[in-house]
């Protein structure tokens, strides 16, 4: 099957794993191919590199969604019927954006956005950019403005950080130390002894800096948005679990991501969370018939003009590459039998980085291809 198949029916495609496999590229493969067949799509991703901007042919992306020009890609075999749009996920600015749609006035609003220990802390407190990901995709999903929205997980070392990221949030607001600032009475006294509350008069003198008041400012003020997170943090696993979401899983065959893959399926499985596909990218195909077949280095040689180091160097790189082409043979063997996939999408090993339109369209190939073209277009770059 295609992505197209595996997608259909879908609002929300969520394109999870470990970094540096091509998820940013997938991502936007897989937004521009649903776009061409005449759906509204937005692609999101945190991308500080800029891969998605610089391979959609766009100078900057903002914090909001911003339509792709159609005519990025006259001359390159698609045609949108549809519209696509990308953002980057800005997390402050998201956070902030939280804030002021869950806080009861604008008066609570404007305490908690112009607390210092808010505009330092705001990061964390969002559950890193995980929480700030997926609230955007939440609110993007509520606004019904797109037929498919396209999400490339940050990155990460674990990619179960994002299916965690709303429980996370929620108890980091519920623990014990918030409880204690947010009690209604003696908040210096409860949470603070005599002791540290010199170091905050040395420092209020020092610095001119009254950290003990910005500290119960800010719980004082988060107080009022709690039930919002809460609620909010439910939102988000619901939209998660929901029949309309999937997740697509993005390895490449190296061991490292091939174990995340695996992982992250079990834990999609203990959640009950949809599990649309797999992707395996950076795969180096061998041809039929390769494997056992002899180089005749003289022949090459004569062929190559009499080059006969250059021959030699032509049957050490062609040794290499079966090498790799064997390893990933047995990864995506390890994948398909841990997965219970039969059938992952395999792109191959493109010459060059993806960085521009004709990357992501070579990538869409393979992506949109049917079962049979996908095989020979993997037969065409094997070796």
């Amino acid at each position: 099957m295609s992505v197209a198949d595996l997608l259909e029916g879908k609002r929300v495609a969520i394109c999870a794993g470990s970094g540096g496999v091509g998820k940013t590229t997938t991502s936007a493969a897989i937004a521009m191919g649903l776009a061409a067949e005449g759906a509204r799509v937005c692609v999101v991703t945190i991308d500080p590199a800029r891969r998605l901007a610089d391979a959609l042919g766009i100078e900057q992306l903002g914090s909001e969604p911003r339509r792709v020009d159609d005519a990025r890609f006259e001359g390159h075999g698609i045609t949108i019927e549809g519209e696509l749009w990308a953002m980057m996920l800005d997390p402050k600015h998201t956070f902030d954006e939280l804030i002021e749609q869950l806080s009861p006035d604008e008066r609570t609003r404007d305490e908690i956005l112009a607390n210092r220990i808010y505009r330092e802390l705001s990061s964390a407190v969002a559950g890193s950019q995980e929480f700030t990901a997926v609230a955007k995709l939440y609110e993007l999903d509520r606004s019904g403005l797109f037929d498919v929205i396209v999400l490339d997980t940050p990155p990460s070392r674990n990619a179960l950080d994002f299916l965690d990221a709303p429980d996370r949030l929620t108890g980091f607001l519920e623990g014990r130390a918030l409880r204690l600032f947010l009690a209604p009475s003696g908040i210096a006294a409860r949470v603070v002894g005599r002791g540290t509350s010199v170091v905050f008069s040395v420092l209020r003198r020092v610095t001119g800096v009254d950290l003990m008041n910005d500290l119960s400012v800010f719980f004082g003020a988060l107080s009022g948005v709690m039930d919002g997170f809460r609620e909010r943090a439910a939102g988000v696993k619901a939209l998660l679990a929901d029949p309309a979401t999937t997740f697509l899983i993005v390895t490449s065959p190296e061991r490292e991501p091939v174990d995340e893959a695996i992982f992250f399926r079990g834990k999609l499985r203990e959640a009950g969370m949809p599990f649309g596909g797999l992707v395996v990218n950076r795969v180096h195909p061998l041809a039929e018939g390769a494997e056992s077949a002899d180089v005749d280095e003289a022949a090459l040689t004569a062929e190559l003009g009499g080059d006969a180091a250059l021959a030699r160097k032509v049957v050490r790189t062609l040794g290499e590459f079966r090498v790799l082409a064997h390893r990933d043979a047995e990864s995506v063997a390890r994948l398909t039998r841990e997965l219970d996939e039969p059938d992952p999408i395999l792109v191959p090993h493109l010459d060059g980085d993806v960085h521009d339109v004709d990357g992501l369209v070579a990538v869409h190939r393979h992506l949109f291809a049917s079962g049979r073209r996908r095989a020979e277009l993997l037969a065409q770059a094997a070796f």
